[in-house]
This record gives C-alpha cells, sequence and structure tokens, in this order.
C-alpha cells in the first residue's frame, strides 16, 4: 500500500506550531487557538486510547457542534482511528442498532447500550492528561459518515481516502475552500457535508465559526462578525435567510464572503435566483454527490442563470441518465442517474448495506435528465415519486412551488392511496402566519399544471426538514397511511 503522505494528525500539529495564536474555531462565544486545539486534540487522543481506541479503530462521536467535536476528530485521527460522526439525538434503539454495524472501539457523547467503552457529553480530559505530540499514525479512512436519508437499518459510509492530508485537501480548490479563510458551518456536524468541508477547512488553516443551531439571522451576524468568507447553506437555510424582512437581511454586511455554497436538498429555482439577485451569481455554488462521491457535479451562478434548474456538469466521475431497462437515455429524458468513480480510485465502502449496483455503476436513487450540453437536471428520489393516473410527480417541484408563497417556510409533498387515480399528490406544510387551502390552489394554479396540484393540505408546526435540509418523505408517508 502506498504510504506517502503527511498523516492527518501531524499535519495538524504542524500547522498549530505555524500559526500557534490564530484563531482555529469559534463556537457561540468562546475560540480556541490552533495550538490550544492541537494540546486539546492530543489530550482527547490519550483518553481515547485509554478507552480501547487505537490503529484502524472506529470512534463514534455523538456531540452536538461544538469545539469539543473538532478535537474529538482530531484527537482519533492522531490514533490513526477513523471519527464516525452520528446524531447526539439517537434514541437507544438505534444507537445500539449503528453500534452492531459500526463497531466501534468507543463512543463519545451517548451511554453505548451494549456495555462497551463511552464518554458523556460533557466529557474534558483532565488538566493532568498529556498534551504532548503522539507518534505519527494513518487512519485507514479519514471519515465515517452514517447515510443522511436513508431509513431503518443503518448504514455507515466509510470513505475510500486514507487519512492524509493531501489526499484529504485535494478537492478543496474545486469547492473553492482557500488556505487562510473564514468558514461558516450552519449544519450539524453529524451530517457529512459539515463534516467534511469544515474540517478541511480547518486543515487549510481557516478559522471555522461554527453554529449550535441555524437561526436565520444569527447566520447573517456571524458572517459580518468575523468576516466569513466561506458560507454552508442547504436550500431550507436559504429559504429561511429570504424570509427575514428586507430591512433585517440587508442591514448585515456581507462583503466578505466569496463563496455560498448549497448543497444536500434541491433548491427550488425562486429562492437560488433571489440569492443571486442579493449577492451576484459569482458568489453562489451548488453541488450534487452522495455521501459515497462515486461522481459529483459543481455549478456557479453564473452557469446557473444559462441553464436554470440545473445542477451542473460532472466534474469527477461519470454519471449518465437510464431507463428502467439499463438503456442509456438521450438528452432530456428522465431516468434513474447512475454513477461510477473516475477509474481504479475506490471512493467508499458500506458497512451495514450493499450498494444499488449494475455493470461497474451505482445508482443512490435519484432521477433526473441531462441536457445537450450535459447540464443535470434532478427531478426526484426514485422511491418518493407519485404515481397519479399514469402521470409521474416529483415532489420536490411542488414544495419548490409551495415554498414560494410568502406564507409557507417548509413543505413536503407525499403521495396517498387513492382509489381512482391510484395516489393522489397531498401537501405538508409549515407557515409563518394563516393560509387557506384555496389561497395556496391559487398560488401553485399558475405555476403547477392541475394533476400536480395538492388534493389535500395539512398544516404542522413541527420542522419537516432536518437541520441538514433533509426530509424523510418515506416516513411522514407511512406515518398517513391507514393501518
Amino acid at each position: 500500500m502506498d504510504e506517502s503522505g503527511t498523516p492527518l494528525g501531524v499535519a495538524f500539529g504542524e500547522l498549530a506550531a505555524k500559526h500557534p495564536d490564530d484563531p482555529a474555531v469559534t463556537h457561540d462565544d468562546v475560540t480556541v487557538s490552533f495550538a490550544e486545539l492541537e494540546r486539546s486534540a492530543n489530550q482527547w487522543a490519550r483518553v481515547l486510547a485509554a478507552h480501547g481506541a487505537g490503529q484502524d479503530s472506529l470512534v463514534s462521536i455523538a456531540l452536538p457542534n461544538s469545539i469539543a467535536f473538532y478535537a474529538a476528530a482530531l484527537g482519533a485521527w492522531k490514533l490513526g482511528a477513523v471519527p464516525q460522526p452520528v446524531s447526539y439525538r439517537l434514541p437507544p434503539g438505534e444507537l445500539a442498532a449503528l453500534i452492531e454495524v459500526a463497531d466501534p472501539a468507543v463512543v463519545v457523547g451517548l451511554e453505548a447500550p451494549d456495555g462497551r467503552p463511552w464518554l458523556p457529553a460533557d466529557f474534558a480530559p483532565d488538566a493532568s492528561v498529556s498534551a504532548a505530540p503522539l507518534p505519527p499514525a494513518v487512519p485507514p479512512s479519514w471519515k465515517a459518515p452514517t447515510s443522511g436519508g436513508s431509513t431503518g437499518r443503518p448504514k455507515v459510509i466509510v470513505a475510500g481516502g486514507r487519512g492524509v492530508y493531501e489526499e484529504v485537501t485535494s478537492r478543496a480548490p474545486s469547492l473553492r475552500i482557500e488556505p487562510d479563510g473564514v468558514f461558516l458551518c450552519t449544519g450539524p456536524l453529524y451530517h457529512n457535508a459539515p463534516f467534511m468541508f469544515s474540517l478541511m477547512a480547518l486543515m487549510l488553516h481557516n478559522h471555522v465559526v461554527v453554529m449550535g443551531r441555524f437561526d436565520a439571522e444569527r447566520s447573517l451576524a456571524l458572517a459580518e462578525e468575523h468576516r466569513v468568507t466561506w458560507f454552508y447553506a442547504v436550500p431550507t437555510m436559504m429559504s429561511r435567510i429570504l424570509k427575514l424582512s428586507e430591512e433585517r437581511r440587508l442591514a448585515y454586511d456581507l462583503s466578505s464572503v466569496r463563496t455560498v455554497f448549497h448543497l444536500a436538498a434541491p433548491c427550488p429555482p425562486a429562492v437560488k435566483r433571489a440569492w443571486i439577485d442579493w449577492l451576484g451569481p459569482a458568489r453562489i455554488m451548488e453541488l450534487y454527490a452522495g455521501t459515497e462521491s462515486q461522481s459529483s457535479t459543481i455549478i456557479s451562478g453564473d452557469e446557473w442563470l444559462a441553464h436554470p434548474g440545473s445542477v451542473g456538469r460532472v466534474v469527477s466521475g461519470e454519471m449518465v441518465a437510464r431507463d428502467a431497462e439499463g438503456g442509456d437515455l438521450p438528452p432530456g429524458e428522465v431516468g434513474e442517474i447512475w454513477m461510477r468513480p473516475p477509474s481504479g480510485v475506490t471512493t467508499y465502502h458500506y458497512l451495514g448495506a450493499t450498494a444499488n449496483a449494475r455493470d461497474g455503476w451505482e445508482s443512490l436513487g435519484d432521477m433526473g435528465h441531462f441536457d445537450a450540453d450535459g447540464y443535470l437536471y434532478l427531478a426526484d428520489r426514485r422511491g418518493d415519486m407519485i404515481l397519479v393516473g399514469g402521470s409521474n410527480v416529483y415532489p420536490a417541484e411542488v414544495e419548490a412551488a409551495l415554498i414560494e408563497h410568502p406564507r409557507v417556510v417548509s413543505a413536503a409533498v407525499i403521495g396517498l392511496p387513492d382509489d381512482d387515480y391510484g395516489n393522489v399528490v397531498h401537501a405538508i406544510i409549515e407557515t409563518d402566519g394563516d393560509v387557506s387551502d384555496d389561497e395556496l390552489r391559487a398560488h401553485l394554479e399558475p405555476r403547477l399544471v392541475r394533476y400536480k396540484i395538492p388534493r389535500t393540505f395539512e398544516r404542522t408546526d413541527r420542522p419537516l426538514r432536518d437541520d441538514a435540509g433533509k426530509v424523510r418523505r418515506s416516513a411522514l408517508r407511512a406515518a398517513r397511511l391507514p393501518r
């Protein structure tokens, strides 16, 4: 095996030695320097080792966004172990299922139900623990997140890249993560993208400003206060920021922001266009990829204006749209999106799952089409598509139209059984004021053909999407089916 490259733990130590007093991570009103984070990471490494972690083992980190999260992840790297971020909200049953799949040496933040070593959420290494550097160790993988949108049995996605600086930071230029910047992390670190991007930024001497929980106006205040250069977002966050009054939204100085980078879910065209109008197309970037990273697309705001609704052209690996029989589809025809990585590259492997594979290609279940210029347009997840009287309805399209209404904060669209049509469209909406069903239908009529307009509407005061912008339509549908 090729052992070239600088181990991540060693690389961070070198960074801390070069920039000891520079801010590394800010959470709430607390900031730690690179030297302070290096010392904490070395202490965490020794504590994790005392609890059984070591070379090649997994360390499950179930902490809320915090400085401790980064110290624990760096500590795992320093042992040659693999950080495995999981939600700190996992109930005991889900945690037990995850542990059965991942088999971590240590669980940080939640009590392990099977008696294995664990550390409580408020744990901090004792001052007596040595903060001296550790011997170099290369993790076999630099991360192992769980699937963000799966249901049922959990699966762990172990990244194919080793825990060396050169491999981890190699994608940074295409993501516009530049050295010496200020990175605003608005999403939960137990999701792949905030975890991955913010740690890449940290390794490139960025000051990482991490929010405990997303708040629209607070994100703008932090961007102004810390002179943020790279702003992570998902469409739900973008929509909520736009829902602020123009007076409040424009009161904040975002001139330092060079890149607003969004992903994780389809972005309603109206939301995307509003951000482009606000900050200019050159600063808006979008990525489409799975945590598995077999292939990816990227699109700039300028490209999006020429190809509205697209998620970009392929920049890594390969993608094709295929019909149910596996035949390649011509431009403009919607099919299942199949991916494969560059030749000779392994981007991940699963624990607890098997890839949906065919002849060297893999599918994550997304539907879409390419245009004649090679730009990809997503339709929706295959499993979420609603068949209404023989016509396909893609929930994301209906949700995007609903969110354009000024009173709709978020929406989730599902299909419910119907004796006549097979299925009918049902919308679950979160609003910030009263809006009648008739008003919603009047809003949708000029935007959607008749069979796509929801037959029924349901209000909820509970968030429909998680902090990473994900919605589990299958769970919402199951909860509303007759028992």
